[in-house]
């Protein structure tokens, strides 16, 4: 039986991976926290979903140093393991000699032949989630009120206050799960967009049966992340409300991937996972040292690609173990000119300069030359939008005599008016007449 730590303030950290009869037995008014990670079992393969996990991070003494890499102990269903932290400490990888539930072999054995990954019970720079418990109130009762539009104003305060918990500072590590396709985009100069998560959130789900429930697709061979730091926390909204009402209410015949609940909850049986969109559905300018990464079947995290903004390129990181999941053998892959839809701007001794962002303390011009790599005195975003036919979108490209576009309140009615096409999760895109279309530049200011 969990018993839990000592309140601070009237609020109580019990693990995330708590099992609910042991929060439910509380009735004490306090709250607690499950840190956006499942609250039942975890399920690495179905055989793995027989057993609660516990985890229990021992004292600070257990840690030690192997190879330079940080190696401390966890219980996993009572039997102690080596780990290694993963994400800033949101997960643990948790190391075995011999086969155990839950388990994947690696398929590059190193030091140990198998290993799972569990979520930390700890508390790290990132928030995380809190909620009442109380008699009649667990987190499988939180958790199916998170799965479906809320019936009524209690159901939707409780969600609500739970859901903003969760937040996104400057420097979050923000990750938006991608196609093999979407590698390839991505690497030709397609920026950040739409729906997308926390690592801090989702750094459990480390195969790609697991990652699936963030996208509603089939898994493949590999799953693939776009990951970034955030710039500002004005860029990232939380799909709940009349902004988001269009979605919801989105037949299963226009739209791509898992229904969006309005919940500011992805979709999933067993997880309760945050989830974000870009402001507006907008693309946001690509900060330094962001990277396209892929995971293989047995949860192993390969690096592919590292992002250079001076050299408005990507570096290829991956060796020749795991290359032939790299979609372009290059080992530098320039992004192609032309105009961005979002682009950072800066000024520097009154003169306005393309910037760069590495969050969460560093802001300067863009430039090749070091010495030129001046600190920014102020800090904007700087978006194209567009109104056709009522509908506001944010301008993605254009040619010769058509604009493209990409709403940014999809509803069924402006869909089937603009005949707007879904290509992927809650983002709907057109082609439009030049001439039809009033264009116009937003500039978001940051704090720098």
């Amino acid at each position: 039986m969990f018993q839990p730590p000592a309140s601070r303030d009237g609020w109580t950290f019990p693990p995330p991976a708590a099992r609910s009869e042991d929060l439910q037995a509380r009735d004490d008014g306090t709250r607690s926290t499950v840190g956006g990670k499942r609250h039942g079992c975890r399920r690495a393969s179905d055989a793995a979903c027989s057993a609660d996990v516990h985890i229990v991070g021992l004292p600070l003494h257990s840690v030690t140093l192997i190879n330079e890499i940080v190696t401390t102990t966890v219980v996993v269903d009572g039997v102690s393991y080596p780990a290694e932290p993963v994400a800033g400490g949101a997960a643990y990888e948790v190391f075995s000699e011999v086969p155990a539930p839950g388990f994947l072999r690696m398929l590059a054995p190193g030091r140990w032949p198998y290993h799972r990954f569990v979520p930390s019970e700890e508390t790290g720079v990132e928030t995380v989630l809190r909620a009442p418990v109380r008699r009649g109130m667990s987190w499988e009762s939180i958790h199916r009120l998170s799965q479906s539009p809320p019936r009524d104003a209690a159901s939707a305060e409780l969600v609500a206050g739970v859901r903003a918990t969760a937040t996104v500072r400057r420097g979050t590590r923000m990750v938006k799960p991608l196609t093999a396709r979407g590698v390839t985009a991505v690497l030709k100069g397609h920026l950040p967009h739409g729906f997308c998560y926390r690592e801090w959130d989702v750094a459990h789900l480390r195969t790609p049966l697991e990652q699936s429930i963030l996208t509603g697709d089939a898994a493949g061979e590999a799953a693939y992340l776009l990951r970034w730091r955030a710039i500002d926390p004005s860029d990232y909204h939380v799909p709940t409300g009349p902004a988001i009402a269009g979605l919801v209410a989105m037949p299963p015949h226009d739209r791509v991937g898992a229904p969006v609940l309005g919940t500011g909850f992805t979709p999933s049986a067993a997880e309760l996972i945050p989830e974000w969109i870009t402001a507006d559905f907008a693309n946001l300018p690509l900060p330094a040292n962001a990277a396209l990464v892929a995971y293989a079947a047995d949860g192993t995290e390969i690096v592919l690609y590292a992002f250079q903004p001076e050299q408005r390129g990507w570096v290829r990181m991956v060796g020749p173990q795991w290359r032939h999941l790299a979609p372009d053998d290059r080992e530098y892959v320039p992004i192609p000119p032309g105009e961005q839809s979002s682009r950072l701007v800066g000024m520097f001794r009154g003169e306005e300069y393309d910037a760069v962002a590495d969050p969460p303390d560093e802001f300067r011009v863009l430039a090749m030359n070091r010495a030129a790599r001046y600190p920014v005195e102020s800090l904007l975003r700087r978006t194209r939008y567009a109104r056709w036919r009522g509908a506001l979108a944010t301008v993605l490209t254009q040619e010769s005599s058509w604009t493209r576009l990409r709403l940014c309140r999809p509803d069924p009615a402006n869909v089937a008016a603009l005949g707007a096409q879904c290509y992927e999760r809650g983002v709907y895109e057109v082609w439009a007449p030049t001439n039809e279309v009033d264009t116009h530049t937003a500039n978001l200011n940051y704090s720098v």
